[in-house]
C-alpha cells in the first residue's frame, strides 16, 4: 500500500491519495487528480522513483497536447536530487507518527478512511481551511464545525 502526497513550496498540502500499489497507473491517477484540482506547476520535486518520473512526463505531454489555448505550455521541470524532497518527508512524518502505533491496516477501506481523517486534521493544524470569518478558528472550533 502506498500514500501519494503533494505539498506546495509553502508546505501546504496540495493533494493526497491512497493506493494499493505503487505503479505507473497509480502515479498517473494521483497526478491527474492533483493537476485537475490545482493546475500545472512549474516544477515538481520527487524522490528517486522512476515510476513517478514517467507518470509526470506522460501526464505533462497529454495535457500539453489537449491544451486548446494558443499559448505554448512549457514542460514541467522535474527535480530529482538527494535532499530536495526533505520538505515532503518532514511533512509526511506526522502521518507516519500516527500510523506506526496502529501496526498497519487490516483493509484498504479502513486505511483510506483513517488516512483521510489524519490528512484532514493535519491540514486543519496547518491553517489551510478557508472560512468566511475574518479570523482563523481554533482547531477545536474547526472540528466542531465539521462534526455539525
Amino acid at each position: 500500500m502506498y500514500l501519494y502526497r503533494a505539498i506546495d513550496s509553502n508546505g501546504d498540502t496540495v493533494e493526497f491519495w491512497f493506493s494499493e500499489k505503487r505503479n505507473l497507473t497509480a502515479a498517473k491517477r494521483f497526478l491527474r487528480k492533483a493537476l485537475k484540482r490545482h493546475g500545472r506547476p512549474e516544477r515538481i520535486v520527487i524522490d528517486g522513483s522512476q515510476t513517478n518520473r514517467e507518470a509526470i512526463l506522460a501526464c505533462d505531454i497529454t495535457e500539453r497536447l489537449q491544451d486548446r489555448s494558443r499559448r505554448q505550455l512549457k514542460p514541467i521541470r522535474i527535480r530529482q536530487r538527494a535532499y530536495l524532497n526533505n520538505r515532503i518527508e518532514q511533512d509526511h512524518r506526522a502521518i507516519k507518527r500516527r500510523v506506526r502505533p496502529m501496526l498497519g491496516f487490516k483493509s484498504i477501506a479502513t486505511a483510506r478512511v483513517i488516512l483521510g481523517g489524519i490528512e484532514m486534521i493535519h491540514m486543519m493544524r496547518k491553517g489551510q481551511a478557508k472560512y468566511v470569518d475574518t479570523q482563523q478558528p481554533s482547531l477545536t472550533e474547526q472540528f466542531e464545525r465539521l462534526a455539525a
